[in-house]
């Protein structure tokens, strides 16, 4: 089985692929990834040599290069992860995010179904979404894949759109298609702009820790591995035209999360308890910020066997402790330095 992989370089597509290059040498794994400021090589050193992983650098939303690797690899899959992925990105610069999330999905989609025709047995159609085309729940309540779409950003609205086609597609062309939709991931490699990499980098350097607004915004947190085991068992196992949602029943208030990483880096890096709390500054809060995400993530338990394996603590002091080891990749990434590699 060839199967190809956007966005494999970046945070959750390098779990991706380093899972089904390890998992499966009798696969071809490419990854097609532009090389964008979230697409960084250095988290796939460990698989690069691997004989059965091949990079090739590209952008999904242009079709001749889509095209080209179709008809060189003969592809039997495709695990779409390759998307403009920063909610307060998208609110400086919407349009990027319509060209790469919409425009670029639908130009996968279209060089799939003309390469694999109108029978397209044994093939599949794999696209990764987030659980914020939902909108926000109030205190209480989840996301079930039932629930209406009510995308409150630019960021989600761009994805909202791109999970739309990819249903389209299913039910107008016979795609072949599985969808999921995952809560916040955290773990290593994750590009420090996000907010627990930003938290433990600023709380290592003794800088301000910004909290939007009270800090009351809730989130599901998601051990990134746990993540990419989900996505291995939906490729090989979903039913088609279906989607399952990805949580970590791991919620927490953002000002909690802070604290607790604040008590965690206290720990590793032998500071007095509370020390890294007088760090925490509230900032204004960001515009349309949802209140809470939280996933039922019971359909993917009950129909595929699928459960998170890390605990909230055990996983949030995992991933301290790789960014206080890895502080080579870290300066790298905010030098930009990592940019500069040869491919």
């Amino acid at each position: 089985m060839t199967i190809l992989i956007t966005g494999g370089a970046g945070f959750i597509g390098s779990h991706v692929v380093r899972l089904f290059v390890r998992k499966y040498p009798q696969y071809r794994i490419v990854n097609l990834d532009a090389l964008t400021y979230a697409g960084n090589l250095a988290n796939l050193r460990d698989v690069e040599q691997a004989d059965n992983y091949i990079f090739e650098r590209g952008d999904i939303r242009q079709q001749d290069i889509v095209s080209a690797l179709f008809q060189q690899y003969n592809f039997d899959g495709v695990i779409h992860l390759a998307a403009e992925s920063h909610v307060d990105r998208s609110i400086a610069n919407p349009l990027a995010f319509v060209e790469t999330n919409v425009l670029g999905t639908v130009n996968l989609l279209n060089v799939a179904r003309q390469f694999w025709g109108n029978e397209p047995a044994g093939k599949r159609f794999y696209h990764i979404s987030t659980d914020e085309v939902y909108g926000s729940l109030g205190e209480e309540g989840f996301f079930t894949e039932e629930t209406p779409y009510d995308p409150r950003s630019p960021y989600s609205a761009s994805k909202a759109s791109s999970d739309h086609f990819v249903r389209a597609y299913f039910h107008t062309f016979g795609l072949p298609v599985v969808l999921s939709n995952c809560s916040n991931n955290y773990g290593p490699c994750q590009f420090p702009e996000k907010l627990i990499p930003l938290m433990i980098n600023n709380i290592r350097e003794n800088k301000p820790l910004p909290v939007y607004g009270e800090g009351k915004n809730t989130r599901d947190w998601l051990w990134v591995a746990d993540h990419a085991a989900a996505i291995d068992l939906i490729f090989h196992q979903g039913k088609a035209g279906e989607t399952y949602n990805i949580g970590g029943n791991n919620e927490w208030k953002n000002l909690d999360l802070v604290e607790k990483l604040c008590d965690i880096m206290d720990d590793l890096l032998g500071r007095p308890a509370g020390a890294s709390r007088q760090l925490i500054t509230f900032v204004k809060d960001r515009p349309g910020h949802d209140l809470r995400y939280a996933i039922d993530a019971s359909k993917i338990r009950r129909e595929l066997g699928w459960e998170p394996t890390i605990q909230f603590e055990e996983g949030f002091r995992q991933t301290a402790q790789w960014y206080i080891d890895n502080t080579e990749w870290l300066k790298q990434v905010l030098s930009g330095d990592y940019q500069k590699r040869d491919v």
